[in-house]
C-alpha cells in the first residue's frame, strides 16, 4: 500500500451558493456546527454529529477550496472523503508514483491552534477526490484555518459514519477494489461465506431484474476507517433504470450515492428525524409479511408494528441483528442519500435487508416518474426531495 490511511477526517460536500444543505443536515438530522471558513469566494462550514463531520463548501472561487478541490461539477453532491495519513506528504509521492493524479500537491496551513498539512488525490471513482491530512499538534475544534463556531449541544442522534457506499459504473468494482487497496490499504471483507474475493456478493432482485453487486472494503488493520462499499448493477431483461443507473444518470458518472450514520437507537434517531420534518423511505408493505419476518423481528428484542410504522428494515440472526432506514435524496436531484443504522451484534449488511431497501427505492423511483408525468409538476419538483415544499 502507497498511502495507508488512519482514520476518516471528514466528508465534503460542493454546492451552489443558496442550497439549504447546512441548514438541513442541522434542522433535520441534529448536526451542529463545528468551525467556518468564509475566504475567495466559498464559504465553508463544518458539521458535527458525535465523530460525523461534514464539510458543506458552498460557493466558488478563483482558487479551491481549503482541504479540497471545486470538482467543476454542474450536481451538487458528495465530492471529496478527507483521511488522516502520518505524512501527507510522503503519501502524495507515493501515489504520484503509481500513475495517481495529485491535482492540490502538500499545502501546509497554519494558524494560532497548530498545522497542518493536505494534497488531494484524484480517484477513478467519478467526481469524487480524496484527501490525505497530516495534523501536527493541532487543538483546534476542526482544522487551520478555521474559525470555531459557538453552538448549544446537539440531540446527537448519531455517533459516527458507520460505511460509505459508491455507485460504480458495471463491472469497475474489481478494478475500484486493486486501487483502493494498492492506493490507500483497503481490503475486501466478505460479505456472505461464499462470494467471489473479485467478484463481491451478487443480490439478485429476481428473474430478470437485474440486482446488485455488492464488494465490501477495511481500512488497514487498526485504523478508524468506515467500510467503504462498491455497488453496482447486475445486467437484466427488463427495460428502465435501476436506482443505481439513475443515479449514475442523475449524477453525470460515479460517485459516493450514501453515507451509513451509525445510531445507537435508530427509534430516537427516526422520532428525531421525522419529527424535524425529514423524509425516509417507506419499505414495501410485503417486507413485513414475509415468512418469518415477525419471529426475526421478536427474536431481535423489536415490536414488529413498529418496526413497520416507522420502516426500519432488520436482519440477521443467532443474536446478531441489524437494524436500517434509509432517507430520500438530500439534493433535488434525487442523487445522494443517507442511512440509519444500529447493530446489535451485527457486521455485515444483511442481505435481506439490501434486496428490500432495492425494491423500495425501485418503488420510489417508479411513483416519482409516474408523478413527473402529471401536468401539474415541473422538471424540477419532480425528483424525490429531502423535504416538502410544506
Amino acid at each position: 500500500m502507497a498511502a495507508p490511511v488512519r482514520r476518516l477526517c471528514h466528508i465534503a460536500f460542493h454546492v451552489p451558493a443558496g442550497l439549504p444543505l447546512a441548514r438541513d443536515l442541522q434542522r433535520l438530522f441534529g448536526f451542529q456546527p463545528l468551525a467556518v471558513r468564509e475566504a475567495d469566494g466559498w464559504r465553508q462550514l463544518a458539521l458535527s454529529s458525535g465523530d460525523a463531520v461534514f464539510l458543506v463548501n458552498e460557493g466558488a472561487g478563483p482558487r479551491e477550496p481549503l482541504y479540497g478541490l471545486d470538482p467543476h461539477h454542474g450536481i451538487p453532491s458528495a465530492t471529496n472523503l478527507c483521511f488522516d495519513v502520518a505524512d501527507a506528504g510522503a503519501a502524495a509521492r507515493a501515489l504520484a508514483a503509481l500513475g495517481c493524479s495529485v491535482p492540490v500537491p502538500p499545502v501546509s496551513v497554519r494558524d494560532e491552534q497548530g498545522a497542518a498539512t493536505y494534497a488531494v488525490v484524484s480517484s477513478p471513482a467519478g467526481n469524487l477526490s480524496l484527501t490525505l491530512l497530516e495534523r501536527t499538534g493541532f487543538s483546534g475544534p476542526f482544522l487551520p484555518g478555521f474559525s470555531p463556531v459557538p453552538s448549544a449541544p446537539g440531540p446527537c442522534w448519531f455517533s459516527h459514519v458507520d460505511h460509505l457506499t459508491l455507485a460504480c459504473n458495471p463491472s469497475s468494482s474489481p478494478k475500484l477494489m486493486h486501487w483502493f487497496h494498492d492506493c490507500l490499504g483497503f481490503h475486501h471483507l466478505p460479505l456472505s461465506p461464499d462470494e467471489d474475493p473479485e467478484l463481491g456478493l451478487e443480490v439478485p432482485a429476481g428473474s430478470g431484474l437485474g440486482g446488485l453487486r455488492l464488494t465490501a472494503l477495511q481500512g488497514p488493520v487498526g485504523c478508524a476507517v468506515p467500510t467503504l462499499v462498491l455497488a453496482e448493477s447486475l445486467p437484466r431483461a427488463a427495460s428502465g433504470q435501476d436506482q443505481v443507473e439513475q443515479f449514475l444518470a442523475r449524477n453525470r458518472g460515479p460517485g459516493l450515492q450514501h453515507v451509513g450514520l451509525y445510531t445507537p437507537s435508530i427509534k430516537e434517531a427516526i422520532e428525531g428525524v421525522a419529527g424535524a420534518g425529514g423524509q425516509l423511505l417507506t419499505p414495501p408493505k410485503a417486507y413485513y409479511q414475509q415468512p418469518g419476518k415477525e419471529e426475526q423481528i421478536l427474536a431481535a428484542g423489536q415490536e414488529p408494528n413498529l418496526l413497520a410504522q416507522q420502516g426500519v428494515l432488520l436482519d440477521g440472526d443467532r443474536g446478531e441483528f441489524l437494524l436500517q432506514v434509509f432517507t430520500k435524496s438530500l439534493f433535488a436531484e434525487d442523487t445522494f442519500f443517507l442511512e440509519l443504522i444500529q447493530r446489535q451484534g451485527a457486521t455485515g449488511f444483511g442481505e435481506g435487508n439490501i434486496r428490500a431497501l432495492w425494491q423500495s427505492v425501485q418503488e420510489q423511483a417508479a411513483r416519482v416518474q409516474e408523478a413527473c408525468k402529471g401536468p401539474k409538476l415541473d422538471a424540477a419538483g419532480c425528483p424525490g426531495a429531502l423535504e416538502s415544499s410544506a
